[in-house]
């Protein structure tokens, strides 16, 4: 039977054009990011489950790639009576970026007291595939831990903004909440203390099965028809209100709770931040959003698109999550890009351009002409900047031309015995027809001034 050359689902294979995209946008968001201070870290691709478990809500915890215990240790496990999950796995792949940051910063005092890192990793996710959606992909995250002032966050929104608008995507919006305020909405709404959580879950759905999935949601989990329409008229915002109306409209639906108002207050001071900023434009108040991870604990966001159905990215506030490893606690924020679905949007609307993949030039060349003499001539370029591939063999001219015209090369350089002798190169334009011959420096910047 044979062997399937298909990546698991989920996975992929990358191939050079697709690639040199990928690497385009990231040289973008790492530009951006370190424009506003940010410093690049990097942490294990594995954690242990203890570092993982308990931080991402029960349905996160279902999602995490668990790795099997080895060997001996296996074989123990599965020998005993009664092996249960946790028995054959203390160790799982990252599931995002921000727990694993927890994690370094508590193990790092030394670390300044306000820390901007940013980290562009891979991630890993037992999910169902789908359009935007893998089981591996790559996260882009900025963060800022020891502050609690609301500059950190309209810095990372302000940084994520940028890097939309430098790529040339002007058509999002970071849809703006508190997850505080969403909690006294749903006590508002007369929904138990209790049934907090799963009423969190079901809300932040609402963008994938809409109004009706989510009633039915909350209905499967106990909540009654009268406190999911109260709930879901307290967070739907009423069209033709702007960001002020909007914060009103909740201040006065929440009038009385101190916690809510404090809430609101901040949500109106952030906004007044981001008019300063990149972000300025394209943000809105937006109630219903919920964020289901569970360290959230102030203000969160949410990167949406007329052009894209879901989230580009998400980010927020977790004062509480490094202290669940440092046992005191620091304040944090901070904002992810969903770089996969990003590329999807890019790629639909046309922005990525012409990106340059492969050699500028392929060097052909006779079987007279010494290997040694067009290593020297590939080098000799190579230290002016030209991407030089040598034609490895040396078939009919025609057949070497060929190949170069098949990878979407401009140029190529002939190499004969008289080339080889005086030290140039017969250097052709394959688009226009153009060829001259020049020494090694002069085919170099003829290339790369053109």
């Amino acid at each position: 039977m044979a062997i399937s050359t298909k990546p698991p689902s989920g996975m992929r294979d990358f191939l050079p054009a697709e690639l040199a995209r990928r690497r385009y946008v990231v040289n973008t968001i790492q530009q951006t990011y370190e424009k506003y201070g940010f410093v690049p870290v990097e942490t294990p691709s594995i954690e242990n489950l203890s570092t993982l478990l308990g931080k991402y809500g029960d349905e996160g915890d279902q999602l995490l790639f668990r790795i099997l215990h080895r060997r001996d240790k296996l074989a123990r496990a599965l020998e005993s009576a009664e092996v249960g999950e946790k028995d054959l796995s203390d160790l799982g792949l990252r599931y995002d970026l921000t727990v694993p940051l927890a994690r370094l910063i508590a193990n790092n005092p030394e670390l300044p007291k306000f820390f901007k890192r940013y980290q562009i990793q891979p991630v890993w996710r037992a999910d169902r595939p789908g359009r935007g959606r893998f089981r591996e992909f790559w996260q882009c995250d900025v963060d800022i831990t020891g502050s609690k002032s609301l500059i950190a966050e309209a810095e990372v929104c302000s940084a994520v903004a940028e890097v939309l608008l430098t790529l040339g995507f002007s058509n999002f919006e970071i849809h703006l909440n508190h997850r505080q305020l969403l909690k006294c909405l749903i006590k508002a709404a007369g929904i138990a203390l209790d049934s907090e959580a799963q009423t969190l879950v079901a809300v932040d759905k609402l963008d994938k099965i809409g109004l009706e999935g989510v009633e039915k949601e909350l209905e499967q989990r106990g909540i009654n028809q009268t406190q999911t329409q109260a709930l879901l008229n307290l967070i739907q915002r009423p069209c033709g209100i702007d960001e002020t109306g909007e914060l009103q409209r909740l201040k006065e639906a929440l009038s009385g709770d101190a916690e809510a108002t404090a809430a609101i207050a901040q949500l109106g001071e952030l906004c007044k931040l981001l008019d300063s900023s990149k972000a300025s434009g394209h943000y809105s108040v937006d109630a219903s959003l919920a964020r289901g991870l569970g360290y959230y604990t102030g203000p969160i966001f949410e990167i949406r698109s007329s052009d894209f159905s879901g989230s580009l990215g998400g980010g927020g506030r977790y004062d509480g999550l490094i202290g669940m490893f440092k046992g005191s606690e620091i304040p944090a924020v901070g904002f992810s890009i969903g770089f996969e679905r990003l590329l999807l949007v890019l790629e639909e609307k046309g922005l990525f351009g012409k990106i340059d993949c492969g050699p500028d030039v392929v060097i052909c060349h006779f079987d007279d002409v010494a290997d040694s003499a067009v290593i020297e001539a590939a080098n000799s370029m190579r230290e002016h900047g030209v991407k030089v591939e040598i034609f490895p063999e040396t078939p009919k001219l025609g057949k070497q031309i060929g190949y170069a015209e098949s990878i979407g090369v401009t140029w190529v350089a002939i190499m004969g015995a008289s080339e080889a002798a005086e030290k140039v190169l017969s250097l052709k334009n394959l688009a226009s027809g153009e060829q001259h011959t020049l020494s090694y420096q002069d085919a170099a910047t003829r290339i790369l001034n053109k």
